[in-house]
């Protein structure tokens, strides 16, 4: 028997609107995976060949890019900040959407010509870096993995580069949205390798997937 192949599941805000897209691909995951007192973290699925394991979203792409896993589903948020050489991102599946943004406290203004320096509070430091080297502007990036919004008040940073969905928790803190850096939305992933080496299972997955996407939006 081929070793089965491994699909990383991101826990969080993907996770509700992937299970009806993997659904429509015929993999449905084991009872076990929906009960919330089991401490397993590889799943069963009703296909004898494909197990999903279940992790933080930042993590899909690192389990994937090495071949713990052959496939994910993550968001191109995390794609870019990674930028793994092994990971192949070949489908965009409509879920997920929301921006990475630039914001900072309410009465201020984004950082402008003339601008050399700013500090930035932000999970995505890799990205954050990039985009401010566009703009000619030194970014010195505070990695946080969570509460960005509160690093103004307390004099961590100017700014933060976070997820935006709605504005609500930004407007809450007392921040505002400046600048939307890029849309984001879920990418399938594959690791490079597994697409050639398992071709005759991994490429008609992908298929599948970009199947169901496309009658999604047909």
């Amino acid at each position: 028997m081929p070793e089965p192949i491994i699909f990383a599941i991101p826990k969080g805000r993907i996770l509700d609107e992937a299970l009806p897209l993997l659904a429509r691909v015929g993999i449905e995951p084991a009872p076990d995976f929906f009960d919330s007192k089991s401490r397993s973290l590889i799943f069963g699925t009703n296909q004898p060949h494909i197990s999903l394991i279940r992790v933080r979203a930042f993590d899909v792409a690192t389990f994937v890019a090495h071949g713990a896993a052959q496939l994910g589903i993550v968001g191109s948020d995390v794609v870019d900040e990674y930028d793994y050489s092994e990971l192949y991102a070949p489908v965009d599946l409509g879920i997920g959407h929301c921006r990475l943004s630039l914001a900072g406290p309410a009465d201020s203004a984004p950082p402008g010509i003339g601008a050399s320096h700013i500090r930035v509070a932000t999970k995505y430091p890799a990205t954050t870096r990039r985009w401010f080297e566009g703009q000619g502007i030194q970014a010195e990036c505070i990695k946080l993995n969570g509460a960005m919004e509160i690093a103004p008040k307390l004099g961590l940073a100017s700014h933060i580069v976070d997820l935006v969905s709605t504005g609500k928790t930004l407007v809450e803190n007392a921040l505002a949205e400046q600048v939307a850096i890029s849309q984001v939305s879920a990418r399938l992933v594959v690791n490079r390798a597994a697409f050639k080496l398992r071709s005759a299972e991994v490429p008609a997955l992908v298929e599948k997937f970009r199947q169901a996407v496309g009658d999604a939006a047909a």
